[in-house]
């Protein structure tokens, strides 16, 4: 089934190294996300609090390297920016649905929630940043985290159709990591293999 949003009755809503990205020390540096876009780092802070199970499937998905490459499938301008299906299409995912978690936390600018489809425990691994405060969404999914910086790089994403959202050449998402985690080489530097020089020999 497609996964949707919901946004004012029912309409649809839907290569370079890694630098390292200092956090508050307040900061759980296990519970901070750092997504490379193509303008810059976008740091969020993951809420276990709110969403355990959620916090705990995205870290896995994000150590597996599943969102990177992944496009901002869905994009309406003003709104929302979806991403988190490696199709494009607004109906894949990653294969497992989580149990809806639900919590008084306001959907407000910059707040990272989860996308899913008329059933409430449909989600799967399609989430959406806010990019304004948006009420209607309020303990109807599961907010699992909120942007602390770079909204200013979440709002240059490629917009799509103002009704469905629908991005023809989106933005993708370079890379993901978990600020704890070392970054992760590059594909290409990943695969090269290490070659010994031999040993010199005397005569």
């Amino acid at each position: 089934m497609r996964l949707v949003l919901v946004l004012l009755g029912f309409i649809l809503l839907t290569p370079f190294s890694v630098a390292q990205v200092s956090v508050s020390p307040d900061e759980d540096p296990d519970n901070v996300l750092i997504m490379q876009l193509k303008d810059g780092q976008v740091v969020i802070r993951m809420r276990p609090d709110l969403a355990p199970n959620h916090v705990k499937r995205i870290k896995e998905l994000v150590r597996q390297g599943f969102y990177d490459g992944v496009p901002f499938h869905r994009v309406v301008p003003g709104a929302l920016a979806q991403t988190g299906d490696p199709t494009g299409t607004g109906a894949g995912g990653s294969g497992q649905k989580l149990k809806a978690e639900f919590s008084a936390e306001p959907h407000m600018r910059g707040t990272v929630s989860m996308a899913r489809a008329d059933d409430p425990d449909s989600a799967d691994s399609q989430w959406f940043i806010c990019l304004k405060p948006s009420p209607d969404f309020n303990r109807r999914y599961t907010i699992w985290g909120k942007v602390i910086r770079g909204m200013e790089f979440v709002s240059h994403i490629e917009t799509g159709d103002p009704d469905s959202g629908h991005v023809i050449n989106p933005d993708r998402i370079i890379s993901m990591r978990i600020e704890s985690d070392p970054p992760r080489l590059p594909p290409e530097a990943a695969a090269k293999p290490q070659v010994k020089k031999p040993k010199a020999t005397s005569h």
